[in-house]
């Protein structure tokens, strides 16, 4: 079975229910491995405000959060990343983790990245989150834009958005000329 690693958003393991949508689907053809990225980037588990969370990552939680994972894992068939865990694993990716896919959903913070990782990339956003990378930045990286109409950025939450990016996972790794 093919290995998947899925990096949470930045509320980590303690708000993710909504992952259980992901899982269920995506169990039944990958191994899956599910990192929690507060817990990665050694970040406080303190009730915190979003904002606080944002600038901890931010103030080096990244940084962490990709040297942990990259002593945790050298490959896998892909990484998925919801919001942070996205950019999390656009820098492991770039770094020294191998992987064939990386598919990113609402990882706002990669309109900063000006390299791209060896993988074949796949990246969802809401067309209403007014942090999501310009047109400009996906033809700079050389990657499809694809904007889901009239969502935000925590989209990814939302069933038939669990149920749409994951057909879009399985098609892309046993599929890939599709």
């Amino acid at each position: 079975m093919r290995k998947l690693i899925l990096l949470s958003d930045l509320w980590g393991i303690e708000k993710s229910d909504w992952m259980l949508q992901y899982t269920s689907i995506l169990k039944q053809h990958f191994e899956i491995y599910y990192y929690d990225c507060r817990e990665l980037g050694g970040l406080s588990k303190d009730k915190l405000l979003e904002e606080n969370i944002h600038t901890q990552f931010l103030n080096g939680g990244i940084d962490t959060a990709v040297k942990k994972l990259l002593e945790i894992e050298c490959e896998a068939s892909a990484v998925v990343g919801f919001s942070i865990g996205g950019c999390i694993g656009w820098k492991a990716c770039l770094s020294s983790l191998k992987v064939k896919h990386l598919f990113a959903i609402s990882s706002t913070r990669l309109r900063y990245e000006t390299e791209k990782p060896l993988a074949k990339i796949e990246l969802l956003y809401g067309e209403k989150d007014c942090y999501k990378p310009d047109s400009s930045w996906f033809q700079q990286m050389k990657i499809k834009e694809k904007v889901c109409k009239n969502e935000e950025h925590e989209l990814y939450q939302k069933k038939e958005i669990a149920e749409y990016f994951c057909k879009r996972i399985i098609e892309k790794i046993y599929n890939p000329n599709r």
